[in-house]
Order: structure tokens, then sequence, then C-alpha cells
């Protein structure tokens, strides 16, 4: 339990101390193009939780990174490297799109079963080649996953351009999806029950993110399957030792993963597009990976991570605005701070900082 207690506050502390080095830096960057540093955090924060349009924006935001972040974790429990969310996030957009086109009139409640249904089939079922191949084959996941997003790039075109697209329109998109089959936006809700707020693109789709984290939680840390796949992640060959198929556990896991960052289309084309573009899915699959890695590939770290990346992206916008000296790409310079020291390079501080409260509990505890 000592164990356990010290790497759960060495893990948060390393993440803490990287994230205040990070906006440490990027102050210094801020100050580096002209603008007060403190100026610019204040006007971060409140772009992003200063008023109920901006916290909206934020979780809009933090929805998408949560479910990409989440589909990135659950293949690295076994050790696999999905970094194909952005093509299934496409593909799953595709077969949301597509149900919903199939059911003119229904209502959204009925309609988001299936939708789901159907994103996750078929992002899961594109992840099921390079699982397949990466399981019995023995491919390299993150290159064949990456060859996957340029795949469905390509497939998206022709579909929407050839198939779906209005006729005579020149925008790249499928026509409309049914306002039956709109989902409820949070403003609705709020405004329904006399809590006037602005319009904003969340949805109630946050609440099943978060219902999402809660059942792969039960699932990979209380279940047999679970306990299947965190084994491969340790070490696959004592798994298969124990009578584990890792093969079969590594081709649900990754389709798994698949099937979650179809979630992502959901959210974009029933809640915020209301029809299937080309570029539905706007990066937020490669933005996922350094999520998950800040979250540690574990879905109650993946939520404050996705929340505090909503902020950056919601409150940067703020802040582009009201310092037109501070661009866009000094935005994109402190986001990638942030991965760097707060992903990448979490294990310098970890084991010492782990080290560290071992040592303090086990005194406490003696004495």
């Amino acid at each position: 339990m000592t164990l356990r207690a010290s790497s759960i506050l060495g893990g948060l502390s390393a993440t803490l101390i990287n994230l205040l080095i990070a906006l440490l830096l990027g102050g210094l960057l801020v100050a580096a193009v002209g603008a007060d540093p403190s100026a610019a955090l204040r006007v971060v924060y409140n772009g992003a939780f200063g008023s109920s349009a901006g916290l909206s924006y934020t979780f809009y935001y933090a929805t998408n990174y949560i479910f990409a972040g989440l589909a990135f974790a659950v293949a690295a429990q076994a050790s696999q490297f999905n970094i194909g969310a952005e093509g299934q996030a496409y593909i799953g957009g595709l077969g949301t799109g597509l149900a919903c086109l199939a059911l003119p009139g229904v209502s959204w409640w009925l309609a988001l079963p299936v939708a789901v249904a159907a994103s996750g089939l078929f992002s899961g079922g594109w992840a099921l080649i390079p699982a397949v191949m990466e399981a019995r084959r023995g491919s390299n996941l993150i290159i064949t996953t990456i060859m996957f997003n340029f795949l469905a790039s390509l497939l998206m075109t022709f579909v929407i351009v050839n198939l779906l697209r209005v006729p005579g329109s020149a925008i790249p998109s499928s026509g409309p999806m049914p306002e039956s089959s709109f989902l409820p936006r949070i403003d609705q809700i709020l405004t329904a029950i006399g809590i006037p707020t602005n319009e904003t693109p969340l949805t109630i789709m946050v609440f099943v993110a978060v219902a999402l984290a809660l059942g792969l939680i039960w699932l990979i840390w209380h279940t047999r399957w679970g306990y299947e796949l965190r084994a491969i992640g340790k070490n696959s060959d004592a798994a298969a030792f124990a009578g584990v198929n890792v093969a079969r556990v590594k081709i649900q896991a990754i389709c798994l993963s698949g099937a979650v960052a179809g979630m992502l289309g959901v959210n974009e084309v029933m809640g915020a597009q209301h029809r299937v573009l080309l570029e539905l899915a706007a990066g937020y699959g490669f933005t996922g990976i350094a999520v998950a890695l800040i979250g540690a590939n574990h879905p109650a770290g993946i939520i404050p991570a996705a929340v505090l990346f909503g902020a950056l992206q919601q409150g940067g916008a703020s802040l582009s605005f009201m310092f037109p000296n501070v661009s866009r790409d000094v935005v994109v310079i402190v986001q990638g701070l942030v991965i760097l020291l707060a992903g990448g390079l979490i294990h310098m501080l970890r084991p010492r900082l782990v080290a560290f409260f071992a040592g303090l509990l086990n005194t406490e505890r003696s004495a």
C-alpha cells in the first residue's frame, strides 16, 4: 500500500512540477515577443474558465480530447501504441453520418445508440487490419496505424466528394443530418431550467465521455480480461506462459481502442457539425496521445489532462485575440512545452519523487 501511494504521489508531483516549468518557459516566450506574462496568463485563464461560453468551449474541446486520450490508453495498457485514432475518428464519423442519414425523423435519443454502434463498428473495424497484422504477423503497429490515417483520409475524400456531397455544392461535406438527430446542447438544457447562456457546441457527449472513462476503469482494472490486458503490457511472454491468448487480447484491445476513437466522430457529427466533414477529427487524434501520456494512460488522469488541453486551446484563442503580437504559433509552442515536459520528460523527476514519498511514508509509518 505504501509503494502504491508513493507511486501515485510521485507521479502527480512530477506532473505538476513539469506543468509549472512549462508555464514558466511559456511566460518567458510571451515576454520575448513583447507581452506581459502575468497579463497573458490571466487572459488565458479568463478565456478558458472566466465565462459560461469560455467554460463550455473548454469542455467541448476536452470531450474530444478525452475520447482521443482514452483511445490511445486502452491499447497502451498492452504496450500497443495506436497512432491511428485520427483516421479511426474519421471512419467513426462516417459511420455516424450514415446512421443518421438512414434514420430521418428519428429522435436523437433513439438515433444516438444506433450512431454509437455504427461508429464503433466502423472505427473498430478500421483498426482490425493493423491489429491482425501486428498480432499475427509482427507488423509495427505504429507504422501501420499511421499509414491507415492517410488511407482513411483518402477514403473519406472519395466517399464525401462522390457519394455524400450535395449535387452542385462546392463544400467538401455531406448534406446536413436530420435535425431530429441533433444532440441536445448544454446551453439548451440550462436555458430550459432557467439559466440562459450563450450557444456553444458542448453537448451531452461530455457525460458520455466521463461515463466511458469510468467504464474503462472497471473493464481494465476490475475484470479478468483487463488483468490479461495489463499482464501482456507488463510481460507478454510471461502472460503467454500463464495461459493468456496474447494475440487475441491484443487484437481485441486495438479494436476497442479504435472504437473509442470513433466516439470523437459521434461528438463532431451529431453534436457540433451536424454533417460529415473531411477534417472532422481536426488533429484531436494526435493530440490525444499527449493527453494520454500526461494522464499516465489512466482514465482518472486523462480527464484532467483533457481539460488542461481544452483550456489551452480555448484560452490560447483568447490570448491571440487580446494580444496581437502573440501569434497562434506561440500558443502552439506553449502546448508543445507542456507535452514535452509533462509527457515526454515525466520520468526525469518521477523516480526521485517516488523514492522521496516512499521514504516519507515509511518514516511516518514507523513513527
